[in-house]
Formats: C-alpha cells, structure tokens, sequence
C-alpha cells in the first residue's frame, strides 16, 4: 500500500471519531429529548406556607335549656310552712253547738272558707255577750310551728265548758269569738247563739283548737 493512501484511510477515520464526539453536545444544543431536571428543594420550599384557619368558637347554650335547668332546681319545692299564716275570722267560719246540757258545754267548729291553707293557733278567744272577761284558756296549745293546718274546706275544733249554777254567774244567750293570731290584726268578732249557757268566773274554761270532736270535749 502506498503512502498516500495510508494517509487517506487514516483521515477518515479520524473525521468519523470527530462527528461522533460532537453528537450529543449538539444534541443538546438542539433542546433534543433529553430528561428535563426536577426542581431543587431550595425552590420548592420557596413559596410561604399557608396560615392555619382559625379554631371555630363554641356554641352558646340553648337559652330554653338554661331556664329549665333553674327552674327544676327551685321546683322541690311544694308550698313551705313558713307562708300559711294564722287563722283570722276574715278566714273562718264559725257556730257553737251544746254538747252536754247538765254540764252547760258547747262545741265550737271553725271552717277554713278560704282559698288557701291558715294554722288555728293557740286557743279561741270566747267572751260571753255582755259580760266582761274572756273564757279561761284549759291545756297547753302547740306552738305556732305545730299549730294545726287547715287546708280549704277543713276543720278545727274547741270545747268551751260551763258548769251548775252555783250563784255566783249567770245565763247568757251568745258569745262572741277571734282568732288568737299573735299579731295585732284587729279581727271582726264571730257570734253564736248558746241558749241557757252558765257562765260562771269559776268554772268556764275553752280548750285549744283540735282536729277532732272527741277530744275538744275531753281535754
């Protein structure tokens, strides 16, 4: 082989290692195919993160609810003691009926005609028409605390005692009677008729107010 044409083989073979050097530089300069790459944390990171939403505020409580819960802590309450005051004869009625003639006795009944409860405190305060002086009060009565309840409608009772003449009183034809109300309520007196009633300084005497008959007649 001569000279000339060695060189010539060498030439091109050269050339063709240039052009495939140059390949994928130009490639890329072409903006060929080649994978984009991702984003840098840096960059990512850039944009500020959002505020967080503020917490919603409880609800109110039910206005409704709230009222019923006051109103069942006052309800235990049935009507107290404390406001059934004393008896007057604006709130009774009243009549006296004999009970033992040789004896000159009467029962006297008092009748709640109001419309709400009042207590028959202590004894009935008798006084005997025109005669000065009231009945002398027979037994102890209970304290106004314990003093017997009359609800609408009921009773309460009271024995007035008379005795023999023995000449030292007198008949008389009616009485009058108040309430013992522990006040200075000025009360209108309540008349009853008591035929051939023997009222004597000695002997007549009324008992406190009771629940029954019996024992207004026998204390």
């Amino acid at each position: 082989m001569s000279t000339v044409r060695r060189t010539a083989l060498v030439l091109t073979a050269l050339s063709a290692l240039a052009l495939t050097a140059c390949g994928p530089a130009e490639d890329d300069a072409a903006g060929g195919t080649g994978t984009t790459p991702a984003a840098s944390p840096s960059a990512a990171s850039s944009e500020p993160p959002s505020k967080p939403s503020k917490p919603s505020k409880p609800s109110a409580p039910s206005t409704s609810s709230a009222g019923t819960s006051s109103a069942g802590g006052s309800s235990g309450g049935s009507s107290a003691d404390h406001d059934v005051f004393p008896c007057s004869t604006f709130d009774v009625t009243f009549t006296a009926s004999l009970a033992e003639p040789t004896t000159s006795s009467y029962l006297l009944k008092v009748t709640n005609k109001s419309t709400k409860a009042c207590r028959a405190l202590g004894h009935p305060v008798v006084t005997f028409g025109d005669l000065d002086g009231a009945a002398t009060e027979r037994g102890t009565a209970p304290g106004i605390e314990d003093a017997l309840r009359l609800e609408p409608g009921e009773s309460a009772y009271a024995g007035l005692m008379g005795g023999a003449d023995d000449g030292k009183g007198r008949t008389v034809g009616s009485i009058a009677m108040t309430m013992n109300t522990e006040s200075d309520l000025e009360q209108t007196p309540l008349s009853a008729s008591t035929p051939d009633l023997y009222v004597s300084p000695d002997i007549n005497s009324v008992t406190p107010w009771v629940n029954n008959v019996e024992d207004a007649l026998s204390l």
